[in-house]
């Protein structure tokens, strides 16, 4: 059964504005542990999931644009980047972990939209890896746990944040490390 062309990056835009709403049921009632946090976390759970299903769809029906290239890693990071800057907000999360891993999302987004009309820097291995531990790790801290299982879902989480951030600093490098010798190799062959 075919499926409308625009589907996958109609999926990725709407990721794209799940994110202020869920930012707002973040810190509408100051974190606190109640109806809206878990409201919230579940917003933020689904709306990161989609990255999987508008991938999947765009590849099984061979319908991969570089408008979804260039979409998606964005719509992954406005999501990721709102999750960060809410828990720091709310004083669970080091402000200097969200500023790390905004400098980097920040930066490689800039980087593809300087690069755009040469080609289209679409995600690599590395980056998808980095936004499945940040998503693991950011669904960990915003879901209120800690009033279920008690006090030791915060050293699981310390754990997962740790391998988050040290994806997003290594896929950083990783996409540096390409881009440049890219630019090598094409300098060379011209």
């Amino acid at each position: 059964m075919a499926i409308p062309r625009q589907l996958p990056n109609a999926i990725t835009i709407v990721r794209i504005l799940c994110a202020p709403v869920f930012l707002w049921m973040l810190l509408a009632d100051g974190g606190a542990d109640g109806a809206l946090r878990w409201w919230a976390a579940v917003l933020f759970i689904v709306a990161i999931a989609t990255d999987g299903i508008d991938g999947y769809l765009a590849r099984k029906h061979e319908i991969v644009t570089d408008l979804g290239k260039l979409l998606d890693p964005i719509a992954d990071k406005v999501l990721t980047g709102f999750a960060f800057i809410g828990l720091s907000i709310l004083g669970e999360l080091p402000w200097w972990i969200t500023i790390v891993v905004l400098i980097r999302e920040i930066g490689i987004t800039v980087y593809r939209f300087v690069v755009v009309s040469d080609h289209v820097l679409a995600a690599a291995w590395m980056g998808k890896l980095k936004t499945l531990a940040q998503a693991l790790a950011l669904s960990l801290a915003l879901l209120p746990l800690w009033t279920v299982v008690g006090d030791g879902i915060f050293w699981v989480n310390g754990v997962l944040m740790t391998i988050a951030v040290i994806l997003t600093i290594a896929s950083g490098i990783d996409y540096i490390v390409t881009e440049v010798r890219a630019a090598r190799a094409k300098r060379r062959d011209a």
